[in-house]
């Protein structure tokens, strides 16, 4: 056998930063989440996004399954989405009567015109009936990259604005960001964040392990720099997109780097882009490889 080596401090940081990490699904993922739910710690936080062709009786079913199964839902709450303040009621009654409205995720949405009366998550903060209906925990998106359609200084005064909302309402909170292959983004916006006055924890997104090909697509859509240098950084390149990549570069730099007294609570968050399992397991393989103490060569 060979001898043991000791891991370097900043290896042992990898595996704390995904104490208590949370996941993404959609409302079509339960059979997913059921086939992972044994790589996945009991009491993981577990997103349900809101998307357009999801009814109501899925979302809810999605939420009940998350419980079910030991884990936290986290139904998402498209603020764009919404035809009427009664849709937004009846889905909050609905996931009150199962007791999973405790936690929600508030977001603006991807319509370009609201197909109803709520413009931005802050409309729905602002409504009174996250409270009503038994919401204790509240969280809202960032976006260390920008947005395509959305200037910078209307998503500063939207995340300060959310970010005052929930503290008046005497929420909990925290801050869920858009996934990002370069580090230097994220850490300069957190340090932004935190002089801008948002104290919330921040749960960083980051891409589960996932196709090349497919990683880019979604990038182009969010935004996301894809540049050859960052590309390279990250771990792939943008001249062979058959291969698969996961973050195990970003989140090493990201450990190396992260100083709790300019950024503030951090914790990390996997858009798992349908893959819950390999996800799931390629977080208990780096979490045992980058474990603090000894490991084997």
């Amino acid at each position: 056998m060979n001898p043991a080596l000791t891991v370097p401090p900043a290896v042992g940081a990898d595996a704390a930063l995904l104490d208590g990490f949370s996941l993404e699904m959609t409302g079509k993922d339960v059979p997913r989440l059921e086939e992972a739910q044994g790589s996945i710690p009991r009491g993981t936080r577990i997103n349900i996004t809101f998307l357009a062709g999801e009814d109501l009786g899925m979302r809810l079913a999605a939420a009940r399954a998350v419980r079910r199964l030991g884990f936290v839902p986290v139904p998402h709450i498209s603020a764009r989405r919404l035809p009427s303040r009664a849709a937004l009621e009846e889905f909050l009654s609905g996931l009150a009567a199962d007791g999973t409205a405790e936690n929600v995720f508030v977001v603006g949405g991807d319509p370009a015109r609201p197909e109803g009366p709520y413009e931005d998550a802050l409309a729905v903060l602002r409504t009174g009936l996250l409270q009503r209906h038994g919401v204790r925990h509240v969280g809202i998106s960032g976006y260390p990259e920008g947005h395509p359609a959305i200037a910078d200084r209307t998503l500063w005064s939207a995340l300060t604005d959310k970010a005052a909302a929930i503290g008046a309402h005497r929420f909990g909170g925290d801050v869920i960001t858009q996934f990002g292959f370069d580090v230097e983004p994220v850490l300069s916006w957190l340090e932004a964040a935190r002089a801008r006055g948002v104290h919330l924890p921040v749960r960083i997104g980051v891409p589960g392990p996932a196709g090349v090909r497919r990683l880019l697509g979604y990038a182009t859509r969010f935004g996301v720099a894809t540049s050859a240098s960052v590309a390279r950084k990250y771990g792939f390149s943008l001249t062979n997109l058959m291969g698969t990549t996961g973050p195990d570069r970003f989140l090493h730099t990201l450990a190396q780097r992260y100083d709790p007294e300019r950024h503030g609570a951090v914790k990390v968050h996997f858009y798992t882009f349908g893959g819950l399992r390999h996800t799931a397991e390629w977080i208990t393989a780096f979490r045992q490889t980058a474990a603090p103490g000894t490991r084997t060569p």
